[in-house]
């Protein structure tokens, strides 16, 4: 934690503008507040980066920017659809007012947001590693991106703790075989449908879950999906891990 406190600060203190990356399907838990409120003690400009957006309908994006903006401008990325990024180096370029040398610009966020997938779009070619294993970038590194912008590199610097796993799950920072309770886990990712549209998952498995709540829906798409034990009982472990790496891979979107 102490290292990740340290990493937070010099890419603050450096850097003449601040990018933090947010997984769009989950805006709320990919944010740091504490990180926010240290970028606004430095009074530097802040960007919120909603990646991912072609995972989220246009609707429920931009509720989450009208609500996002309130504390910082925020803009749509989809380094998959290559969407949005021209959009974030004017924003970029906009917010800060930098002459005579490259605008250092910090990129912060937790694993598996897409940071260092972002940094490579908005560089044009394939510069900063990237990898779906937490922590694979190693240190702060230099990266150029356009004629007068240099991004600062880091890490997937906002540590997530043990308890944590539900949402490591969702985000895929570790995937099924790695989880201590991918039930728990296929549950959460059925919440977020059952609590907003449920159509996608009921289209993609072929089932209906109205009225159920997350465990007997997971039930009925583990049946649908005849994973079932030698007494008739749906093997809820197996349904567990279908969803999650259903919805890991993009498969199954919100």
């Amino acid at each position: 934690m102490t290292g990740y406190h340290v990493m937070v600060a010099e890419v603050i203190l450096r850097a003449d503008i601040l990018l933090e990356v947010i997984d769009a399907r989950f805006p709320d838990e990919t944010r740091n507040s504490e990180v926010e409120r240290d970028i606004a003690r430095s009074k530097k400009p802040l960007i919120i980066v909603l990646n991912k957006c072609d995972l989220v309908p246009k609707d429920t994006l931009e509720r989450t920017k009208s609500r996002l903006s309130k504390t910082a401008p925020t803009v749509f990325v989809s380094c998959k659809k290559r969407h949005g990024t021209t959009m974030l180096l004017h924003a970029i370029l906009e917010h800060t007012d930098i002459k005579g040398r490259d605008i250092l610009v910090g990129v912060l966020g937790y694993p598996n947001t897409g940071k260092s997938t972002v940094i490579n779009v908005l560089a044009g070619r394939h510069k900063a590693p990237t990898s779906p294993i937490s922590g694979y970038t190693k240190g702060i590194q230099l990266v150029k991106a356009g004629s007068h912008i240099m991004l600062l590199d880091t890490p997937g610097v906002f540590p997530f703790e043990e308890r944590d796993q539900y949402i490591q799950g969702v985000l895929g920072v570790k995937d099924a075989t790695n989880l201590k309770d991918p039930v728990g886990v296929a549950m959460k990712i059925i919440e977020r449908f059952l609590a907003g549209n449920r159509t996608p998952l009921e289209t993609f498995y072929n089932v209906k879950v109205e009225g159920l709540d997350s465990y007997d829906a997971l039930l009925v798409i583990g049946k649908k999906c005849n994973f079932l034990m030698k007494k008739g009982e749906v093997d809820e472990t197996r349904a567990a891990v279908r969803i999650i790496n259903d919805w890991q891979k993009g498969m199954l979107l919100a």
